[in-house]
């Protein structure tokens, strides 16, 4: 793991880039070394969010220029379509108005080739860009002063509220207080655009990290009962683009009732947590049983994982909730309750949590493993009551 850690962070991964192509080069090459049938696949997206976001809120500042109907129906567009593409849906306005271009999935085969159940296991390998937004100096202040708050808090505010807010409030006639909302947000997009690309260790090649350490495990101690589908995205950074595409290529042979779903996140960061639920603008709840099965199987494994919270922004695991696979996120959390370095320039190798990176890799394999038992059971009973 610290090899691919190490050898993954020293390439500059931007979403659809030619660094992220190298990257899923390099973890196909080695998940065949593991022993799994891998490939790439290679697929479109435009790889960023502050031109899709950045544009729409400059709709609504034109918007609050104009006169109130025309203006306001100008702003009530971007306010939807917004909406549209930040809660992971069909991207119509990205897809019909932005240039795309390559971006590469990695997808891997391991486990019981002619198991009836499916495992698919998520990471991605492309890197964010910075920028100020991802400032935690005030949350760490609100956590040294309130520390009781801090304790109690299972979600901090939805950021992505505020790339929605400017527009609503213009279509409602608030024009002057909407195009401010907008002009302040279209500032910090720009200012992510800019900034440089984090190296990305913890977000998220702590996560492939653990998918080449499963396939490892899977190849040493082989299992029975489920097929593994070993997943690392390109342009997740950019809004999912990367899963939203394989789900469009994937999802149609991949039966809701007998496939599962496992994102993981920042698995570097100190603590792990399995999440209740994610979502930029409103919650969407993983699967309960799945949730209540991992922290079982950590429990067994002797790892402790924080529970009960929300995540404010939005991960692979959405497009498989959307789609209505049992889903879960297992993700990592520092002190601060936030993924460690998240999108700053020191996620790197040398600020990864190993000890909580491993502990992620014992409860994946443990859940794996237990869904593969499930599986056997099932059949066995299947096959009793048929006799």
């Amino acid at each position: 793991m610290e090899e691919a850690l190490r050898h993954l962070a020293a390439i500059e991964r931007p979403s659809a880039s030619e660094g992220e192509r190298v990257a899923a080069e390099w973890i196909a090459a080695s998940l065949r070394e593991l022993g799994a049938e891998a490939r790439i696949e290679v697929e479109r997206a435009h790889g960023t969010f502050w031109w899709p976001l950045g544009i729409l809120n400059a709709l609504a500042l034109a918007g609050a220029a104009l006169g109130r109907t025309v203006g306001r129906l100008l702003a009530a567009t971007a306010f939807a379509t917004l909406v549209d593409d930040l809660d992971h849906r069909s991207r119509w306005f990205r897809r019909a108005f932005l240039p795309r271009r390559r971006t590469w999935n990695v997808v891997a085969e391991a486990g019981d080739p002619q198991a009836a159940r499916t495992v698919l296991v998520v990471a991605h390998h492309d890197a964010a860009h910075g920028g100020a937004i991802y400032d935690t100096r005030a949350i760490a202040a609100f956590a040294r002063r309130f520390p009781a708050l801090h304790a109690r808090a299972n979600r901090w505010p939805p950021l992505m509220w505020a790339v929605v807010l400017g527009p609503l409030l213009v279509a409602l006639g608030r024009r002057r207080a909407g195009a401010a909302v907008s002009a302040v947000v279209l500032a910090a997009l720009a200012d992510v655009g800019r900034s440089p690309v984090a190296p990305g260790a913890n977000d998220n090649l702590s996560a492939v990290a653990a998918v080449l350490a499963l396939a490892r495990a899977l190849r040493d101690d082989p299992v029975r009962g489920v097929r593994v589908l070993l997943v690392s995205t390109g342009s997740e950074e950019s809004l999912s683009e990367g899963m939203q595409a394989f789900g469009e290529r994937h999802f149609a042979a991949l039966p809701r009732e007998s496939t599962t779903v496992v994102a993981l996140e920042c698995l570097g960061s100190g603590r792990l947590a399995v999440a209740e639920s994610e979502g930029f603008l409103l919650p969407h709840f993983y699967d309960g049983a799945l949730k209540e099965l991992a922290t079982e199987c950590a429990r067994r494994a002797g790892v402790e994982v924080v529970r009960g919270l929300h995540v404010v922004f939005a991960s692979d695991a959405q497009i498989a909730v959307h789609a209505g696979y049992p889903t879960m996120l297992l993700g990592g959390i520092d002190e601060l309750k936030l993924p460690a370095h998240y999108h700053k320039p020191t996620d790197l190798p040398e600020n990864i949590d190993m000890d909580s990176l491993a502990d992620a890799v014992r409860v994946l394999d443990a859940l794996v493993r237990e869904l593969a038992a499930q599986e056997r059971a099932s059949s066995e009973r299947a096959t009793a009551t048929a006799s």
